[in-house]
């Protein structure tokens, strides 16, 4: 009887491809992030799920300082993106975060009024014609950049024509859905809103520019997962998809 050797050859490629696949991140991750990054990130976590379909990752959008409050409270948070590195400091400063934070994407603040400009404001001087102006809470960085651009123009506000939102969205939303005449939000949720709201550019002697950073949360138990969504987030595809929402470089 005659046995027959049968020898398989695996070759290099099929051999990485294993590796690779073996090697790919999985599980789920919480991502906390502010929430003018709502539309960005959706669009990104899909583009991130595609490449890594064994992977999951579910966000909770807010203001920076509320979710900063969560983390510190005990949220289980994996990855924190914020529009301000104020926000990472207090962070840093309570050992939830051990690494700087990396920054990732820029942003300007725009004068958002109702459709039409009924009231034609062209400039932040012009705010005083609004019967009331949304503004974000005083501690959000929303708000803490629109009180600069208001203080550079010159500009004081009666406390008593202002309404303050959650976050840049509920501000926004404000105008396009409430009372309120105008706000002064990001650029890109400007964009994001389309025809329910108008524009106004703020110069940029007036202007301020967001900083965004990212970090991984002292803690998390999927550690591998957090860094391969900070490596997307950073990478040209990631940044790519930013941009398509109006977001800058860093």
């Amino acid at each position: 009887m005659v046995i027959a050797l049968v020898t398989f050859v695996v070759s290099p490629l099929t051999v990485a491809r294993a590796d690779t696949v073996h090697s790919a991140p999985s599980g789920e991750i919480v991502v906390s992030a502010a929430a003018s990054l709502q539309e960005g990130f959706t669009e990104l976590a899909k583009e991130f799920r595609r490449v890594n379909p064994r992977s999951r990752v579910r966000f909770n959008f807010g203001s920076s300082t509320a979710l900063v409050n969560q983390i510190q409270s005990g949220a289980p948070v994996a990855v924190f993106a914020s529009a301000d590195l104020a926000s990472q400091d207090r962070l840093i400063q309570s050992g939830n975060i051990s690494s700087s934070p990396r920054l990732f994407a820029r942003n300007t603040m725009r004068i958002v009024v109702k459709p039409g400009n009924p009231l034609k404001i062209t400039r932040v001087a012009d705010l005083v014609r609004a019967k009331t102006v949304a503004l974000c809470g005083k501690t959000a960085p929303c708000g803490t950049y629109a009180e600069v651009i208001l203080a550079r123009a010159g500009l004081s506000l009666p406390e008593s024509s202002i309404t303050r939102g959650l976050d840049a969205k509920a501000t926004l939303a404000s105008v396009a859905f409430g009372d309120a005449d105008a706000a002064i939000v990001y650029a890109t949720d400007v964009i994001a809103a389309g025809r329910s709201v108008l524009g106004v550019a703020i110069p940029p002697a007036q202007n301020m520019k967001a900083v965004y950073g990212i970090s991984i949360v002292r803690g998390t138990r999927n550690q591998s997962l957090a860094r391969a969504f900070v490596e997307f987030v950073m990478s040209k595809s990631g940044r790519a998809i930013m941009a398509r929402h109006g977001f800058l470089a860093p």
